[in-house]
């Protein structure tokens, strides 16, 4: 080989190795800590998971912003608290408000650095068309635009008289959403359009949201998993998702993509426990969906990056899905949004330095704009009030145990979670000095963000976008 074509091997070479990563982003509904044959699953398998968990870094101490769905999707989008950026709960189909288009989300900052944006699945950050997804940063979106138990049909929901839910590309509504066999085609229609967008974008940097629908109800598999589980039909729509990353990790590798692509998959907020078919698990963790304890917002979480995460790795180090979107901004080089964000960026515990610690700092515990607990470290406070409980059984309207209102009353609680992770064994009176530091952690989000449980509007909360009446 000569001088010349030798210089200008080791250039394209240098080239390739310096491009900007593509992201691809699983952000699973409901799914529970315990869900994946990798966290102890049983009745049915996640081999593909199981996998990516064998060639990447699996993350065991991940973060929900908040344990609901609207809420959980703003705060990894843009990096905030969510009630920093307005949006409590989950919204309605007839909600007012969305996510707030001055926002910056992780689409826009990497649409900045040249990224192909698109989301596949559910969006639910605001239904009318000025908050739809290409009003946040993606350049392609064919999904639905909140959950689909807000559906006219739904058995449990027909109370409620929801508008018919439609299928939506783009801007624009589709095919409307009739029957569960049409629920069933969630997962493999959004696996199909996520693969297209790998194809259409193979030659440049590209952004890959996939907020699967399912496991939230009602559930659906279809007929190619139906009875394939033990598990019931639970069990049938986690090996469907399971097999949709296969698929979309599969044709990373075909597009030879795959060592250029960091895929994180995760879950906006722990699962519906004993209730109907939902027969999700939080995995030992305490409590569940819409609550502050682990089982709520502590979320099976796996990140792969071949050659650059450590393969067949397990970290405990405490992280957060507002930290996803700073992390990704130092990954890219792109800029991080004009306004105060919430998040810590996880780089080089991301690359296999574990002994960087980047959330030693206090995480907060908000449900709508509640503060419930705050954390530092494995010291969590557990702040007096009203919530939902699936330990304090009340029979459902089907005779089947479900969780009660949302006014079960727990205590003010303190639990040191490096050895109670499960939150049983309280230790308040035991540990004044770290009570009254956490204390001091509480007053300082209550003064930044508010807390209605103590009546304080905080300083810093930013309004939703609102739709402006003619």
């Amino acid at each position: 080989m000569g001088w010349g074509l030798l210089m200008a091997y080791t250039v394209v070479g240098q080239k390739a190795s310096s491009k900007n990563p593509n992201i691809v982003l699983f952000f699973i509904d409901d799914l529970g800590y315990g869900d994946l044959s990798v966290t102890g699953a049983l009745g049915y398998k996640t081999p593909n998971l199981d996998q990516m968990a064998a060639e990447g870094t699996r993350f065991t101490n991940f973060m929900a912003a908040q344990a609901v769905c609207s809420a959980s999707r703003a705060a990894l989008l843009t990096g905030c608290y969510p009630n920093r950026v307005g949006i409590p709960g989950a919204l309605g189909p007839e909600s007012l408000i969305g996510l707030n288009p001055k926002e910056e989300t992780i689409a826009e900052l990497l649409k900045a650095k040249g990224y192909a944006t698109g989301i596949f699945g559910k969006w639910h950050l605001g239904s009318r068309p000025e908050f739809l997804p290409l009003q946040q940063g993606f350049d392609d979106y064919y999904g639905v635009p909140y959950s689909h138990d807000m559906w006219p049909l739904h058995p449990w929901q027909k109370q409620a008289n929801y508008p018919a839910l439609h299928w939506i590309q783009n801007n624009t509504p589709g095919k409307e959403i009739k029957t569960l066999e049409e629920v069933s085609e969630l997962t493999p229609t959004i696996t199909e359009k996520a693969i297209g967008f790998i194809k259409k974008n193979k030659n440049k940097p590209f952004f890959l949201y996939v907020p699967h629908p399912l496991p939230h109800v009602p559930l659906a598999a279809s007929k190619r998993f139906i009875g394939k589980s033990e598990k019931g039909i639970f069990g049938d729509v986690l090996m469907e998702l399971d097999w949709s990353v296969g698929e979309i990790l599969g044709e990373l590798k075909r597009q030879g993509l795959d060592k250029n692509t960091l895929v994180i998959f995760t879950s906006d907020n722990g699962p519906w426990l004993n209730y109907g078919d939902h027969a999700g698990s939080s995995g030992g963790f305490r409590e569940g969906k819409g609550t502050s304890f682990e089982g709520g917002q502590r979320e099976p979480t796996i990140m792969r990056w071949p050659g650059v995460i450590p393969a067949g790795r397990v970290s405990n180090q405490l992280l957060s899905t507002i930290d996803i979107l700073p992390t990704l901004v130092k990954l890219t080089g792109a800029r991080l949004p004009a306004e105060k964000i919430d998040g810590i960026e996880f780089v080089d515990l991301l690359k296999g330095d574990d002994a960087q610690n980047p959330r030693q700092e206090f995480l907060y515990y908000y449900r709508k704009n509640s503060l419930e607990a705050v954390r530092k470290g494995n010291w969590k406070l557990i702040f007096a009030h009203p919530g939902r409980s699936y330990e304090a059984f009340l029979p459902g309207k089907d005779g089947q145990p479900g969780p009660t209102s949302e006014t079960h009353e727990f205590p003010k609680a303190l639990y040191n979670l490096s050895r109670d992770p499960g939150e049983r064994y309280n230790v308040l009176e035991q540990n004044p000095d770290i009570v009254a530091e956490l204390e001091k952690i509480a007053e300082k989000a209550r003064e930044d963000l508010g807390d209605d449980l103590q009546k304080k509007e905080g300083k810093n909360r930013r309004a939703p976008g609102v739709v402006e009446r003619k």
